[in-house]
């Protein structure tokens, strides 16, 4: 098995990826500081920068991340910015999981819902229902229901920590509402109750009057039994977390045990006012890959594997999946990344740029649309590029963002006491900079890079043989254009800064993207192409860049990182950052009182070594080197009543660590694990909870040297730079053919026409659009994907129906979604 690949089990895998667009018409009907977060449930996972002084804030963020449990609410909140008080809930879009695949690759607006607690829920409850018929003393019959409330799991934090949840069990029907309650569990999103509660649920009635049953069978049509979940508040108000409802009828004589999904109030999210929040435009593109063993997906991976080497490209099977998907970019980013682990994606792009310069009619428009060639090198450059970005830019994005300048030079964005002179001094110094670490920074640039600018730039001369410069302006229109101008402008999308710039900084970076670009375009500082910049500001600025150096550097940097010849030293000088973070963990010594206690710590890990520091470019007070890590594994929630906690498992103690979200934690643990998997000594066994006060919360052993007792968890891929799931890639793509099955089978039908009618086409056809430069080739690749795709069919639907006959229904994995009828 290739690494990368996964292993003989079946894996359910989310991922959501998308865009924030903007919000308009926003209330308070004043300009304000906006900014977003994705929430699954009531977890925040992702948060766009903040747009200052505003009514309608553009935020413009791309979101891309795995999904590491299951959630029932995908939310979008709209905060109002606050320095003093706490930020205030504007509004928030709400989508249904189920409902998500409505919105798939759309661009949509959405009216934003009003927030308020009746509707912000998550977690599940476990109960068990039985109705009792008791014979009394005298006689009478009584119909008796106990409720017996087990436990609670994934309850939402409040104001960042555990909740002290209790629950109210109600019996409810046309003329009563009986209601109990739990005891405080403290501090604990997955409260243990173990309670049982019991209602009378019908008049005492002696078996000799006939009306008996009558009066059960009304009753028990009007009551339910409702279960409330809350948070005490001590001092302040209790909090609503979420209600379940079952209708008393559907027990009957029997006993019902079953988990079931917390669901808003239905009152709750309701008001008259809700257009007038305002809205928000969004692009979501949310996805569920059920990943079967390896062995499964080898023929569709072998078939799109040989696609660079079938003649024309056009009829490979990776070219058709991007001729019948709707986005180009849902095929790109899976087939990227699955010829990119097979180490197969340079003559495929090859190939395909050399199809794109056929339609390439002038020089200067060479590689500018959004073809497929386009965006497999943009991808490329995402995924191997990051440690290059770091390494130049980086320490030059630090010191702007850490230490700004005014840099402003539009005269209409100038503010009062402004010195545009200064301002234009202070940008040329930012720009000098940065162009020098990039055209300085070519020995970094990875080898896969530079094989792919070499093809780019031969095929360009190629295609345009008495164009002298248009070899150059192939690789600039990536490099410069697609690469670092929008790593500038955009740091926190590319790991080189933690969080979001603010506004001051983010113009500048806009402004010095925008110099970037112009410096890197081959041939663009002459005086035609100054006469054609929008902006008269950034005309007169670039007066001053009238000298032959810059030219002369970018050519060789050009030359350099288009050069078949292996830019990267043969030994690694630096380590290669992996990741990095703020995240809390648990003191390795005693405080001063003797109870351990959380800190916030700046986490940092590379290719050597794990370290935490008490700030960001601090030196580290703690490091593990890689080679010492032993285990990375998840710890139970029970341990410290701390949700998306993990353990780092070395030579010492365990390292507890608690991350800020389900996603965080994920990607640590993911990345921990990948470049630790060929320790020597990993271990097998591990312990699921912490050791404390003399024993294992898990296992209860005394001994703190006692071996642990849960199995670690399965091998992860071992490429510590390009992290792919090549089987995960490839049931992304059969889903992909799968949903545009219709596509294929008139594809097909093209090729077939075609090929028995040569003569030329009267009017439009379904597949006008399609790129059929041979169609007997193409209609061959098509037969094997069907049959491929049909096969992995019949996999997929065994396993569905395993899957849907063990996990019973009302089970913990597969909850009762809400009210029961």
């Amino acid at each position: 098995m290739a690494a990368g690949d996964g292993g003989d089990e079946v894996r359910v895998l989310q991922n959501l990826r998308g865009k924030i667009y903007d919000a308009k018409h926003l209330i308070p009907n004043k300009m304000r500081d906006f900014f977003c977060t994705i929430n699954l449930d009531q977890e925040e996972v992702f948060r766009t920068q903040v747009v200052e002084k505003s009514l309608s804030p553009y935020f413009g963020e791309e979101f891309y991340f795995e999904i590491p449990r299951t959630f029932q609410w995908l939310s979008f909140y709209i905060y109002d910015k606050s320095v003093l008080q706490k930020d205030l809930r504007i509004g928030k879009v709400s989508i249904k999981k189920e409902d998500l695949c409505n919105y798939t690759g759309k661009e949509n607006w959405f009216m934003l819902q009003p927030v308020d607690s009746n509707s912000e829920v998550q977690g599940k409850v476990h109960l068990e229902l039985k109705l009792n018929e008791l014979i009394t003393d005298n006689g009478s019959v009584c119909q008796q229901l106990v409720v017996h409330i087990k436990e609670c799991h994934g309850l939402p934090l409040i104001n960042g920590q555990n909740c002290d949840p209790y629950a109210t069990v109600s019996l409810v029907g046309p003329s009563r509402n009986d209601q109990k309650k739990t005891k405080v569990k403290k501090k604990t999103s997955n409260p243990q109750f173990n309670e049982t509660f019991y209602f009378e649920v019908t008049r005492s009635s002696s078996y000799t009057k006939k009306s008996q049953f009558q009066v059960e069978e009304e009753d028990i049509e009007k009551l339910e039994v409702r279960v409330d979940l809350w948070n005490n508040g001590n001092l302040v108000q209790d909090v609503f977390l979420g209600e379940i409802k079952v209708p008393v009828k559907v027990l009957r004589n029997d006993s019902f045990q079953a988990w079931y999904l917390l669901q808003p109030r239905e009152n709750g999210n309701k008001s008259s006012k809700t257009d007038d929040l305002g809205s928000l435009r969004l692009n979501i593109c949310y996805t569920e890959d059920c990943v079967l063993p390896s062995e499964y997906y080898t023929s569709l991976r072998n078939l799109l594997l040989k696609s660079s080497d079938v003649q024309p490209i056009s009829a490979s099977a990776a070219y058709i999946l991007s001729e019948v998907c709707r986005d180009k970019y849902d095929a790109v980013l899976p087939l990227v990344r699955l010829l990119l682990h097979h180490h197969k994606l340079v003559p495929f792009v090859a190939a395909v740029a050399e199809l794109d310069l056929k339609d390439t009619q002038e020089a200067n428009t060479i590689f500018r649309g959004n073809s497929l060639a386009t965006r497999c090198v943009d991808e490329m450059m995402k995924i191997v590029g990051k440690h290059y970005l770091k390494v130049t830019l980086k320490p030059v994005i630090d010191e702007i963002c850490e230490s700004p300048k005014p840099c402003e030079i539009d005269p209409i964005k100038l503010k009062e006491g402004d010195n545009v002179e200064i301002n234009m001094e202070n940008l040329r110094y930012y720009v000098d900079k940065v162009f020098r670490e990039i055209v300085r920074s070519s020995i970094s640039c990875p080898t896969l890079m530079c094989d792919v600018f070499y093809s780019l730039r031969h095929l360009a001369a190629k295609r345009f043989p008495n164009d002298p410069h248009v070899q150059y302006s192939a690789v600039s229109s990536f490099v410069f254009l697609r690469f670092f101008a929008v790593a500038v402008v955009s740091p926190h999308t590319f790991h080189l800064r933690p969080h979001h710039p603010d506004a001051q900084t983010s113009r500048t970076l806009t402004l010095i993207s925008k110099a970037i670009q112009t410096l890197g375009s081959w041939g663009s500082l002459t005086k035609s192409k100054l006469s054609s910049f929008k902006e008269t500001f950034m005309c007169e600025f670039f007066k001053t860049f009238q000298e032959e150096k810059f030219t002369e550097s970018v050519k060789k940097f050009l030359d350099d990182v288009s050069s078949t010849e292996s830019k990267e030293p043969s030994g690694v000088s630096e380590p290669v950052h992996l990741k990095e973070g703020e995240m809390y963990k648990r003191a390795q010594g005693r405080t001063r009182i003797g109870k351990k206690n959380f800190k916030k710590r700046w986490f940092c890990l590379t290719s050597r070594e794990f370290t935490y520091h008490k700030q960001q470019d601090k030196e580290p007070i703690f490091t593990i080197p890689i080679k010492n890590i032993l285990a990375v594994e998840k710890l139970d929630e029970s341990s410290f009543n701390k949700k998306n906690m993990f353990q780092v498992l070395h030579g010492e103690k365990p390292l507890y660590i608690q991350a800020n979200n389900c996603v965080e934690a994920s990607e640590w643990i993911e990345a921990l694990c990948r470049v630790t998997r060929c320790n020597q000594k990993r271990l097998s066994f591990y312990h699921p909870s912490a050791f404390l006060n003399g024993s294992w919360l898990c296992c209860k052993a005394t001994a703190e040297s006692t071996e642990g007792c849960a199995r670690c968890t399965a091998d992860v891929p071992a490429d510590t730079q390009i992290e792919i799931d090549g089987d995960r890639e490839t049931e992304r793509i059969y889903s992909l053919f799968t949903v545009n099955w219709s596509k294929l089978q008139k594809l097909e039908e093209a090729c077939g026409s075609i090929a028995v009618y040569q003569g030329p086409q009267k009017e439009p056809d379904d597949y006008s659009n399609f790129t059929i430069e041979d169609s007997v080739a193409t209609f061959h690749t098509l037969q094997q994907i069907i049959d491929t795709v049909e096969k992995l069919n019949e996999s997929h639907e065994k396993y569905q129906k395993k899957r849907s006959s063990s996990a019973k229904y009302g089970s913990e994995e597969n909850p009762i979604v809400g009210k029961v009828s």
